[in-house]
């Protein structure tokens, strides 16, 4: 009984060993895996790989991001430093692209790069090489950001293809780089008293929309060098400055809030009026003086040319109106199409004064016998030939004899002394009535006169509006 006794003890105490040795050997193979995943682990060799246990905790798989980061155990609904001074937050901006320009709207279109600059001690995390962490959209909707919208802005989106296009950068110290791409419309109040030589100025405000200035306060991160452009080539417009500003602006009911300017001026290229608006109304107003050499007698070339030139201006001042907001105040193209219409204008009415003038000649010598009585006026409205004032036979002006002074002391013998010196000659100036009449008589004379006038009136004009809007 004993001997059965104690061979029971030994067989006990052997499968006690025989399982401690299992459990250990067990436990050295489980320190020997690395598992990089939930579904795989690999093995090496049986041994440890030193090399990946000596490596970065925050680049090892282990650990993820929201426990890194402890985004569990704040909460991010609030600020950093929530009840302390004011958050800095940099604004740096690259400007890619301005997609339009709208006159009539009043707006622009422009992408750009937006980047925010912070420091937000709740998500440093350990690092022994000072490297920062790189992650997308899905975690900026897990912690505050700052929330900075574009005033006076009319449509704008996050760009989204083939992800948002976001960046969040996170340094170990818990200074982070948030970056965004956008495309926003916006309004930009134009003065169109000088178009289409103006120059326009156009800014893009940024602001928050929640945070006054006791909370958050927005700078630009680099001054003036914070505003970077791409080359930017327009059709209608040459960008002369990319600059930006800074200021405050005031609520009555929630305070001051920081601003920040991206202002741009914008010089219209006006070669493209020059050739659409400028060139064929100057042509408009010289086809229009053609009518001055062609005769006075040809009354359907004459009307219908005026008429044409009429209509083509009202077409030009359409076309140019059309494509213009509907402002109160006058353009400096207007003024140009309007003086230009005038001119038009003003060689119909030419016309009809020279035909009327003429017919109130032809009717004069009719009743002084001048002209037989079997002439048709209407043939003679109707010629189309050259015709010559030579053809009417006119009798000789007589000799007017001498007047009186008007003073009546004076006699005729003294009045009959008065001569004038040798080698000069004296001529009554004729008054307004006389002129009149004289052109009335000599319809053909407004004709040659208008030739003159008309151009150099015209020139002065273009010297004038040139040299004020230029």
């Amino acid at each position: 009984m004993k001997v059965d006794a104690m061979s029971c003890l030994a067989l006990a105490v052997a499968s006690f060993v025989a399982i401690a040795t299992a459990g250990r050997s067990t436990s050295r193979r489980k320190h020997k895996e690395v598992f990089l995943g939930e579904k795989s682990k690999f093995k090496f060799g049986g041994r440890i790989d030193y090399k990946l246990k000596r490596q970065d905790s925050t680049k090892t798989l282990l650990i993820k991001s929201e426990q890194l980061l402890r985004i569990e155990e704040h909460d991010f609904a609030m600020r950093p430093g929530f009840g302390g001074a004011a958050i800095p937050v940099g604004i740096d901006v690259q400007v890619e692209s301005i997609d339009s320009i709208s006159e009539v709207n009043m707006d622009f279109t422009m992408t750009l790069y937006l980047r925010h600059y912070w420091k937000d001690e709740r998500l440093s995390f350990p690092s022994r090489t000072n490297q920062s962490r790189t992650f997308d959209s899905r975690l900026v909707k897990k912690i505050w950001v700052p929330d900075v919208f574009f005033v006076h802005s009319k449509r704008s989106f996050i760009h989204d293809t083939t992800m948002e296009n976001i960046m969040l950068r996170v340094y170990p110290d818990g200074n982070i780089l948030y970056s965004v791409r956008v495309t926003v419309t916006a309004l930009c109040s134009m003065d169109f008293s000088s178009f289409p030589l103006d120059t326009q100025n156009c800014s893009l405000e940024l602001e928050s929309y929640a945070y006054n200035e006791n909370d958050l306060m927005l700078y630009w991160k680099n001054g003036n060098d914070s505003l970077r452009t791409d080359e930017i080539v327009l059709s209608q417009f040459f960008i002369e400055h990319f600059h930006a500003s800074s200021g405050l602006a005031f609520y009555s009911s929630t305070g001051w809030y920081n601003r920040l300017f991206i202002n741009f001026i914008l010089r219209r290229h006006i070669f493209f009026f020059m050739l659409q608006t400028y060139f064929p109304t100057m042509l408009m107003v010289v086809l229009s003086w053609v009518s001055f050499w062609i005769d006075r007698r040809a009354v359907p070339a004459r009307v219908s040319l005026g008429m044409t030139t009429v209509l083509t201006m009202s077409t030009i001042i359409t076309g140019v109106s059309s494509s213009m907001p509907q402002v109160s105040y006058v353009k400096a193209v207007d003024i140009y199409l309007w003086t230009s219409f005038l001119f038009v204008f003003l060689s119909v009415i030419e016309y009809a004064a020279v035909n009327y003038c003429t017919t109130l000649e032809e009717m004069r010598k009719m009743r002084r016998g001048k002209i037989p009585s079997t002439f048709d006026a209407s043939q003679a409205m109707a010629f189309d030939g050259c015709f010559h004032d030579n053809d009417i036979e006119l009798t000789t002006f007589t000799r007017m004899a001498p007047t009186l002074t008007s003073n009546p002391l004076t006699t005729p013998t003294q009045s009959s002394d008065i001569r004038a010196p040798e080698g000069t000659r004296l001529r009554r100036q004729r008054s307004v009535r006389e002129n009149v009449d004289l052109l009335v008589n000599n319809s053909y004379m407004i004709d040659s006169y208008s030739r003159l006038a008309f151009p150099l009136s015209y020139l002065l004009f273009n010297t004038i509006y040139w040299s004020l809007y230029s």
